[in-house]
């Protein structure tokens, strides 16, 4: 089966321009041209481009992404560097997380602490003025 790029994008949810980012930077193959000088796509494309939109989906980089493939392309090989490069994600979500509910903290703070009144006693304005009033580091 041989399909479009149009079609191909329908197939994966990816759009058209994504996918031509993709082939630019070496990410996907560029599809067969046709006679008339139509990219064609067959599935082993489609299921490179739902690997990688799976993939950009959990947060992957692009490079760990590049690795990933890599690594699927020997399905002998031993999935340690697969683990490792899942696990450094996870620890970078985990950071993630962690400023995030710090910031969460900190906008619950100052909401909670801001009552009706005027701007120049507003709680909220006066922590955005000036960083030393937060609690958490924010950088």
């Amino acid at each position: 089966m041989q399909i479009g790029i149009g079609a191909l994008s329908r197939e994966t949810g990816i759009k058209v321009p994504t996918i031509r980012y993709y082939e630019k930077i070496g990410l996907v193959p560029e599809g067969d041209r046709t006679a008339g000088n139509q990219r064609r796509y067959d599935q082993a494309d489609i299921d490179r481009l739902r690997f990688i939109r799976h993939a950009r989906a959990l947060g992957f980089d692009l490079a760990a992404i590049r690795e990933l493939l890599a690594m699927s392309e020997k399905p002998q090989a031993s999935c340690h560097e697969a683990d490792s490069i899942a696990r450094e994600h996870l620890a970078e979500v985990d950071r993630r997380i962690a400023q995030l509910q710090a910031l969460r903290e900190e906008l619950g703070r100052m909401i909670s602490e801001c009552s009706p009144g005027r701007i120049c006693d507003c709680k909220v304005i006066n922590v955005l003025a000036d960083h030393a009033n937060c609690l958490h580091d924010q950088h």
